[in-house]
C-alpha cells in the first residue's frame, strides 16, 4: 500500500509513524494540551500510544516536517474520510510552540485543502475544536472556515470534564476565496514558494527510509 507524501511552502507532510514519537512527545504540554479527550502524550511510549490510537480510528495522519530545517514539528490529519458522499475532516493538530504564528500551519492546511478539493474532489471539509480552545478557534476562523454551530456537551476530556465542540466547513464554491487567503498569508509570513503544491506518493519502503 502506498502512502501520501504532500509538499510545498517550507513544509512536508510525511506519513506519522512510531519513528517520530520520541520527537512529538518533546513538543507537547499541559498547557497546550489543556481540553483534549486523550492523555497528555509527553514521553515518548504515551505518543506511541497517541499515534496508534489515531492510526486504529482510520485517521491518514502526518508528521508535519519543516523542510528547511528537517525537523518535525507538529501533527495533523485527515480522519472520517468519506468518498462516497465527497466529505472529509481535518484535525488532531498541533504544534510545538516555536512554531506557532509561522508559516507552518498555514502551509499544512493549503496541502490538505489542496489535496481534499483538487484531488480528492470533495466537496465539503470540515473543521472542529473544543470551545475552551480559543487559539485553535482563531486559527479556524483564519483560513476562511464558515460557522455552523456547537455541539453541546459533545467532548470529554481525559480528566473527566465535559464541554462543547465548535463546528466549522469549508464548501467546495468556498475554495477558491479560501485558497486566495491562505496563499496571501503565506506571502505575508514569507514562507518558501512553491510553483503549484506539489502531491505524491511514495512506497511505504520509501517512506520509511527518510
Amino acid at each position: 500500500m502506498e502512502k501520501l507524501v504532500l509538499s510545498g511552502h517550507g513544509v512536508r507532510l510525511e506519513p506519522l509513524e512510531k519513528r517520530h514519537a520520541h520527537d512529538l512527545s518533546g513538543l507537547v504540554d499541559a498547557g497546550m494540551w489543556h481540553g483534549m479527550t486523550v492523555p497528555l502524550p509527553d514521553t515518548a511510549d504515551a505518543m506511541v500510544a497517541h499515534l496508534e490510537r489515531l492510526a486504529a480510528g482510520g485517521a491518514v495522519a502526518f508528521a508535519v516536517v519543516d523542510a528547511t530545517a528537517g525537523t518535525v514539528a507538529g501533527v495533523t490529519a485527515f480522519y472520517d474520510v468519506a468518498h462516497d458522499v465527497r466529505r472529509v475532516e481535518i484535525g488532531h493538530t498541533f504544534y510545538g510552540r516555536r512554531w506557532w504564528g509561522t508559516h507552518v500551519n498555514p502551509a499544512a492546511k493549503l496541502l490538505l485543502l489542496s489535496q481534499a478539493f483538487d484531488v480528492w474532489g470533495m466537496e465539503r471539509v470540515a473543521l472542529r475544536a473544543d470551545v475552551r480552545n480559543t487559539r485553535s478557534l482563531a486559527a479556524i476562523r483564519r483560513l476562511g472556515a464558515q460557522p455552523e454551530g456547537v455541539l453541546r456537551s459533545h467532548r470529554v476530556a481525559f480528566d473527566g470534564t465535559r464541554s462543547d465542540t465548535a463546528y466549522f466547513s469549508i464548501l467546495r464554491s468556498e475554495w477558491p476565496a479560501a485558497r486566495a487567503g491562505l496563499t496571501a498569508r503565506l506571502a505575508e509570513l514569507d514562507a518558501p514558494t512553491a510553483p503549484t503544491v506539489p502531491v505524491r506518493y511514495v512506497p511505504q519502503g520509501e517512506a520509511a527510509a527518510r
